[in-house]
């Protein structure tokens, strides 16, 4: 595929000038709007080069405006699994460096369900790695098979911000310090635990805090919203919107990290828009999920409301964004399995597009130009010190390495450059625009840089078609997948096959042999796990290995 390059000019480099702040006041609110669960076509945004069918199954207008003002993300990548992307975004690590390659237990020493927890083993050839199933600590103090790191909203606490979590937390398991929290630097902790789903979304069932049905899923500090049909996500709405009447109140900047439960399983109807979706000839569960995105999008515009009546939108920056691919594996969402993301292959738990691509919107007003969309690949730890220098915090000090870097230049800068386009001709179609690349100069991201994501595990306690024991590179169009099991390694041109169905490692000798190099290296220096044969209790062979 042709691309369109932009070559490096002074005056574009400083038609958005880089997050400052000259004053106290002027520091933006931040709001994470984080997603569980959404895949890349799962709302009516199009975040590929054409408007694929399946981006016209639910009703997201509130998702649709915020790209309308802001900048669509066409190749956002996080983590095949919750956990590791999550723990990413807190640490600035990748997954492989960190070794949280998959979702942490509710308890270190309890499992509620054998088969829906990372100790479930399977009778496969591989066994999975003693990976750090203890997620984060903030904490200096020893703690087996975790990792210590410095969590951003801790600097943005000590820094002046006023910190709130609401939600899905999943960063580590109960009886750590980052299972609460408060410990990770919130000064607002609103539902926030180890529960990597809620064991209901139905205020008629106390979101699962009956005694029929409590276990360590259940959701907590909810109890206002006991017995009535309040759905879970309207709940979580209306009590993030309580939390920033403080900070306003009060003249703070404020930094919000809302992450919903939806549109993960337990696939539960929000009964406000369920029946438009059978009415439209859907099957039972693919209404249930439908109606859960429109009721996450609900929320979204309902915060916005929120942040404009107060007039404080203005001075708000919103990341939307997912934190992994859709779930294709699970039938409650109604459909048939593994064409629930299509044309991506596959879904949650894979290395292929399907399960590490999301959605990603960026909203802040008079820096990152409206309507734009920027295909260079962004990842989950660049998060990390995107939002500090969001915050004008460029002085600080952490006790882990970061692996991300900021996109700012890329969002201001770089949506500059691609609005400049966009009107003197040069971008004409929504085609040309996702092959438009932002030189390094100007973005300070380099559109070819490597994606890596890494999979060491199985999933469920039964083997899932393509899912499962992967780990996968993109550079550029190609992408190289190495799938462990089979010990086989698969190479695609994404740019030419989005679909990864036409394998081009037979064809392509040296292209492959490059792309397996890349992807040992980056697997030998973050000192990435391997899974082991269960026969001899030797580890798989790194990807260049299978070429000797």
């Amino acid at each position: 595929m042709k691309k369109i390059s932009l070559r490096p000019l002074a005056s574009l480099a400083l038609a958005a000038p880089l997050a400052s702040c000259a004053v106290e006041d002027e520091r933006p609110n931040i709001v994470l709007f984080l997603i569980d669960d959404l895949g890349w076509l799962d709302t009516s945004v199009a975040f590929g080069e054409e408007v694929y069918p399946y981006n016209l199954r639910h009703d997201t207008p509130n998702i649709a405006s915020l790209a309308e003002q802001g900048a669509t993300m066409t190749s956002a990548y996080v983590c095949p699994v919750s956990t590791p992307t999550r723990t990413s975004i807190m640490s600035g690590m990748n997954a492989a460096h960190t070794r949280i390659t998959n979702y942490t237990s509710v308890d270190k020493d309890w499992n509620p369900d054998a088969t829906d927890t990372p100790s479930a083993q399977d009778n496969d050839v591989l066994l999975r790695t003693d990976w750090n199933i203890n997620g984060v600590t903030p904490s200096s103090e020893p703690l087996d098979r975790a990792v210590h790191i410095t969590p951003y909203p801790q600097i943005l606490k000590d820094n002046g911000y006023y910190t709130i979590h609401v939600g899905k937390g999943h960063w580590a398991p109960n009886g750590t310090p980052a299972a609460n929290p408060l410990n990770m630097g919130f000064c607002v902790n609103v539902a926030g635990q180890v529960a990597g789903k809620p064991r209901s979304y139905y205020g008629e069932e106390n979101y699962g805090n009956t005694a029929d049905k409590w276990n360590y899923f259940a959701v907590q500090n909810m109890a206002e919203y006991y017995g009535t049909s309040t759905h879970l996500t309207e709940a979580l709405t209306l009590e993030a919107i309580k939390t920033l009447d403080y900070p306003i109140d009060n003249g703070m900047p404020f930094y919000l990290n809302f992450c919903h439960h939806a549109v993960h399983t337990p696939i539960h109807r929000d009964p406000r828009f369920f029946q438009k979706y059978v009415d439209r000839g859907m099957d039972e569960g693919q209404a249930r999920f439908a109606s859960m995105c429109e009721g996450m999008d609900k929320s979204l515009g309902d915060l916005v409301a929120y942040l404009r009546e107060r007039d404080v939108l203005d001075n708000t920056i919103i990341v939307f964004m997912s934190d992994n691919g859709g779930n294709s594996e699970n039938l409650s969402k109604g459909g048939t399995r593994h064409t629930q993301n299509l044309p991506l292959r596959e879904g949650k738990a894979s290395c292929y597009e399907a399960g590490i691509r999301v959605p990603m919107v960026v909203y802040w007003k008079g820096k990152v130009a409206a309507g734009t969309r920027l295909n260079t690949p962004v990842v989950a730890e660049d998060i990390y010190p995107t939002i500090l220098e969001m915050a004008c915090i460029d002085d600080y000090q952490t006790v882990q390495q970061l692996d991300g870097k900021s996109i700012v230049r890329l969002l201001t800068a770089g949506s500059a450059a691609v609005s400049k386009a966009m009107a003197d001709g040069t971008i004409t179609n929504q085609q040309q625009a996702n092959d438009f690349q932002i030189a390094e100069d100007i973005s300070g991201i380099d559109p070819q840089r490597e994606v890596l994501a890494h999979f060491p595990h199985q999933w469920k306690p039964y083997q899932l078609h393509d899912i499962d024991y992967m780990s996968s590179l993109r550079k550029g169009d190609w992408k190289i997948v190495y799938r462990h099991r089979q010990q086989t390694l698969e190479l695609y041109n994404i740019g030419e096959d989005i679909t990864e169905r036409n394998d081009l490692s037979a064809t392509h000798p040296e292209k492959l042999a490059q792309m397996a190099e890349a992807l040992t290296a980056k697997l030998e220096g973050y000192d990435a796990l391997l899974p082991t044969f269960r026969a001899t209790g030797k580890r798989i062979p790194m990807p260049n290995e299978l070429l000797k």
